[in-house]
């Protein structure tokens, strides 16, 4: 068991990949993994495009970088920490679209209500992450592409009743990843009652 919790315990989000290529072989075991997560019902509404084509994830990162210029920094700003603004900055303006692949996750409309759509997706994209990190790829979920919803269905050629809800990047991280920073869980956590402390 301890291997899981160290898995936990480094996973985080990468934004910046090397070029080299990831087989099929290992990105098929990461979208395994997703498919092994809960979801309502067991209906299992997950959908993933596996993008590699340059020309694709060069149309990905356009919207990833419009969506970031167009209020996704402004909104970071001041908010973030001065280095995580600038590796998030990094990530939007390039660093996550030069993943040699991109997993852009849907939700099919049509296999679950839309109102538990995301709580049955996003689960599976937690076991892509921890499968990614286990397996030694870097990778992190960003939404900043869905304010173009339409146009990032049309590049990846989804039906209307398949929503996007994430990208996902999978590579070899450009560097090494150091393990994220948490906040105690004595913070976070109540005994019975909000403000009981743990």
């Amino acid at each position: 068991m301890p291997e899981f919790f160290d898995v936990i315990g480094r996973q985080r989000a990468c934004r910046s990949f090397s070029d080299e290529s990831v087989d099929d072989d290992t990105i098929a075991r990461v979208l395994e993994s997703a498919t092994f997560a809960p979801s309502a019902e067991n209906r299992q509404p997950w959908v993933f495009v596996v993008v590699r084509d340059p020309a694709r994830r060069a149309a990905i990162g356009e919207l990833t970088r419009r969506a970031w210029r167009g209020g996704g920094r402004a909104h970071s700003e001041g908010r973030l920490s001065p280095g995580l603004l600038a590796d998030v900055d990094a990530g939007a303006e390039g660093g996550v679209a030069s993943a040699p692949v991109l997993v852009v996750v849907g939700g099919d409309t049509t296999r679950s209500d839309r109102r538990v759509l995301d709580a049955s997706v996003f689960p599976a994209i937690q076991n892509m992450l921890l499968a990614a990190s286990a397996l030694g790829l870097g990778s992190a979920l960003t939404t900043l592409p869905l304010a173009f919803a339409d146009e990032l269905a049309e590049v990846v050629g989804l039906p209307p009743e398949v929503a996007a809800l994430a990208v996902v990047p999978l590579g070899r991280p450009a560097r090494p990843l150091s393990p994220p920073r948490r906040r105690p869980l004595a913070e976070k956590a109540h005994r019975e009652t909000f403000g009981t402390p743990w």
